[in-house]
């Protein structure tokens, strides 16, 4: 039940079927590595046989543009380059803002810290819902047509959002979490990337950590560091930890029997899903990142992938993926209260 192809659509282009997230190597989980650390993170991928690097002007507040820039700008043509725009640091706060023309600057310092003269997918990382979304992609429009981005991406939006979007300007891309434990994308929005022809990128394929099986004991809450994001984040508080820690124990015995790593699993999970899904996780470390592409090689028994399905859903993951007030800020469908 896992895909033979090498290669994926990402909207007109073709590249890995898995992605590197580059996040973690500026922003959210701790102390950032350093640019040395970064710096061989990125051309391990690249050797590896990585073509999809994604990176946004909120990370590191610059930062991860800057460090993509510097260290693959000289391999520019062997990969395909995505970042974003619509939510970026100012003044040290995270700001959402998908006015017409902040998007339009934020483009022009991305190119900049990027090293290159055109980013081939911009997403909108949020839609700023002071702003109709029309007018948002509109002047994404205008970027495509002054030769600074090839294609246009959204990020953490429902169908509807979508399709109109797309009525502006064709979406090549939709980003939003999916994994095991995050199955939002199921109620409509992955229907509608296959309806019309969008490419559907992964984030957080492996549970921001979780299904790597790395966190299995409520003592390691309290070793996150003080500026990891998932410190705020429902499903990292004991109450919900413990719960899923239960039937975290059961997947990782699936992963024996399959004969893979955690990781892999779930990745192959994703992969088996859809040719229109592309997952990108990220990491700070070579051998995760050799491990995590290894997950092209895992076949999944369509009798393995039901058992996985009955085990992790909506319905057995304890607590929502993000706090209120994160959760207001996106326009993903939700699953009905219990």
């Amino acid at each position: 039940m896992a895909s033979t192809a090498t290669t994926r659509r990402l909207g007109p282009f073709e590249v890995s079927p898995i992605g590197l997230g580059c996040m973690n190597l500026s922003h959210a989980y701790s102390v950032p590595p350093s640019p040395e650390v970064g710096r061989a993170v990125l051309l391990r991928a690249l050797e590896l046989g990585v073509t999809h690097f994604d990176t946004a002007a909120l990370y590191g507040f610059g930062n991860n543009e800057a460090l993509v820039g510097e260290v693959l700008s000289p391999h520019r043509s062997r990969f395909t380059l995505a970042s974003k725009c619509g939510m970026t640091g100012v003044d040290g706060k995270r700001v959402i803002d998908g006015r017409p023309e902040t998007i339009r600057r934020t483009c022009d310092e991305a190119l900049k810290r990027l090293r290159t003269d055109v980013i081939d997918l911009y997403y909108l990382h949020r839609w700023d819902k002071q702003v109709p979304v029309e007018d948002s992609v509109g002047a994404m429009a205008e970027l495509v047509a002054a030769g600074k981005i090839r294609a246009i991406g959204l990020s953490e939006v429902s169908a509807d959002t979508l399709r109109r979007a797309h009525a502006v300007h064709p979406v090549a891309a939709l980003q939003t979490e999916y994994s095991l434990w995050t199955r939002n994308a199921e109620i409509a929005v992955l229907d509608a990337c296959r309806e019309l022809g969008v490419s559907f990128v992964a984030f957080s394929p492996l549970a921001r950590g979780f299904l790597t099986g790395a966190l299995d004991d409520l003592a390691q809450l309290d070793a996150f560091d003080a500026k990891d994001i998932r410190r705020s984040m429902p499903r990292f508080q004991a109450e919900h930890f413990s719960r899923n820690l239960v039937w975290l124990r059961a997947y990782l015995a699936i992963a024996g029997e399959v004969g893979c790593t955690p990781s892999q699993l779930a990745l192959a999970w994703l992969l088996a899903r859809g040719e229109h899904i592309l997952p990108i996780p990220g990491t700070t470390r070579i051998e995760h990142l050799e491990d995590d592409l290894g997950a092209t090689d895992v076949v999944l028994d369509p009798a393995v992938v039901t058992r996985l399905d009955a085990l992790i859903n909506q319905d057995t993951v304890s607590g929502p993926r993000y706090p209120e007030a994160t959760q207001r800020e996106i326009d993903t469908e939700e699953f009905a209260a219990d």
